[in-house]
């Protein structure tokens, strides 16, 4: 290596097992996934990337649409009663608690896409904070050859505690380890495509629940229509039986106009429900995506620029 190369410093005796060379700044704190991803601190197994475990989120969304539920139910009693804004109140909550059963199993799924995709918020800004982190020295004359990896990746996993769990740092440990094994800047380059191309699968296959949620939310919408359409069928039939009756007619027409409501109402929940998963998720695969791309960008300036095998074939 020529001396002006910066150089990996090997640790003296007692030194932590990486001393970190000149041009690549220290990070502020070493990244550790373990102690960060909320999931194991509750005793969950961690899911990988930006993934969620299954019963962790589905734990948190029986919690959260339980509250939901008791407050539609509790809330209006806990106001004066004849109020304008105890009015207000039953008017929002009756849709949750009169409707039949439809709006508990809209209530919870909603949640629970929600909830899923709060938390892959959570961890992909957690990931976004690798882009931030130099791991190679930043100076146009250095380069990485089969001898040099070693050092880099020694530092890679002294910036986390394992790089398996950082999309970013472990494209990069997996194309360094196999170094020495490639001939060419394109076989490297190849390898962190092919990585790239599985963390996109890896991404795209954490909204699979989601995108069930978003097809499931409006069908037990309209499951509910069907159900508030027969009940106003069958009471209406018993109004055209009322024979001039008019405290039967009246009775039977509240009774029509209350399956109506179901009618409309769960249908009216599971579109709002659907559109909050739909938009949220949207965003949050816009910003996932727009991740790996910059993921992309780093390993092309921070990595394949920097490529120099020894039996890479000379211009």
């Amino acid at each position: 290596m020529p001396a002006t190369q910066p150089a990996y410093a090997a640790p003296p005796s007692g030194a932590p097992p990486f001393a970190s060379p000149a041009n690549v700044p220290e990070p502020s704190e070493r990244l550790n996934w373990r102690r960060a991803d909320i999931e194991q601190r509750f005793g969950f197994a961690g899911a990988r990337y930006t993934d969620t475990n299954y019963h962790f989120t589905l734990l948190v969304a029986l919690v959260l649409s339980a509250l939901i539920l008791a407050a539609c139910f509790y809330l209006p009693s806990l106001l004066p009663g004849g109020s304008e804004k105890q009015k207000t109140v039953l008017a929002i909550t009756n849709k949750f608690t009169e409707r039949g059963p439809t709006p508990y199993p809209i209530v919870f799924l909603s949640v629970w896409g929600l909830v899923i995709l709060a938390l892959k918020k959570r961890k992909l800004v957690f990931q976004k904070k690798t882009l931030s982190i130099a791991t190679v020295p930043t100076t146009p004359d250095f380069t990485l050859t089969p001898a040099t990896a070693p050092s880099v990746i020694a530092r890679l996993e002294n910036l986390v505690d394992d790089c398996r769990h950082f999309i970013l740092f472990n494209r990069i440990h997996v194309a360094l380890s196999n170094l020495r094994n490639l001939g060419q800047v394109s076989d490297v380059t190849s390898i962190l495509r092919s990585q790239a191309s599985a963390d996109e699968d890896q991404v795209s296959s954490s909204y699979t629940l989601v995108n069930g949620f978003v097809w499931a939310v409006p069908v037990l919408g309209f499951l509910g229509t069907v159900l508030g359409l027969a009940e106003s069928m069958g009471e209406f039939g018993a109004t055209i039986q009322a024979n001039g009756d008019m405290v039967k007619i009246r009775a039977a027409l509240e009774k029509v106009i209350g399956g109506l409501s179901t009618a409309f109402d769960t249908t009216l929940l599971g579109l709002v429900g659907t559109l909050l998963l739909q938009l949220r998720a949207t965003v949050l695969r816009r910003d996932e995506m727009r991740f790996l791309d910059d993921c992309n960008e780093y390993c092309q300036v921070n990595v394949v620029s920097k490529l120099r095998l020894q039996n890479q074939t000379q211009p």
